[in-house]
């Protein structure tokens, strides 16, 4: 089995991090590190860059946690790729870090974390970043 963290380069994405190697380590599971872009966008501040899965790859190597690192560009947004993987493979659990809107701000926008969090196959873990 594995826990399923969808990473973005952020105080979100590193809770949702820190969040999944607890979770990895207490249910004796691999940790799956997904992060994705449409490739859309000139720059997508959710995309990982070099310096960013390098930083991830370190720090998850000194915990000692055993990890996978997926990056996945193009075609669909974050929610559909992280929908599909849990759904496909044997995920117990996915972790997902989230951030403040306003009503209005979902409303306009979408909401990836709330497609989430109602469709997904397994139970989400929804963590903040700390203030």
């Amino acid at each position: 089995m594995t826990v399923l963290v969808g990473y973005v380069p952020s105080p979100e994405g590193e809770a949702a991090l820190r969040a999944g190697v607890d979770e990895a380590r207490t249910r004796g599971e691999t940790l799956l590190v997904m992060n994705t872009s449409r490739g859309d966008a000139y720059v997508d501040r959710g995309f990982a860059q070099q310096k960013d899965l390098d930083h991830v790859r370190r720090d998850l190597t000194e915990l000692g946690v055993d990890f996978d690192i997926r990056q996945v560009v193009g075609g669909r947004d974050a929610a559909e790729e992280i929908l599909d993987l849990a759904a496909s493979s044997e995920v117990s659990l996915v972790v997902i870090g989230l951030r403040h809107r306003s009503a209005v701000g979902k409303l306009l926008m979408g909401s990836s974390a709330q497609r989430i969090l109602l469709d997904s196959p397994c139970p989400v873990l929804a963590v903040k970043a700390d203030s």
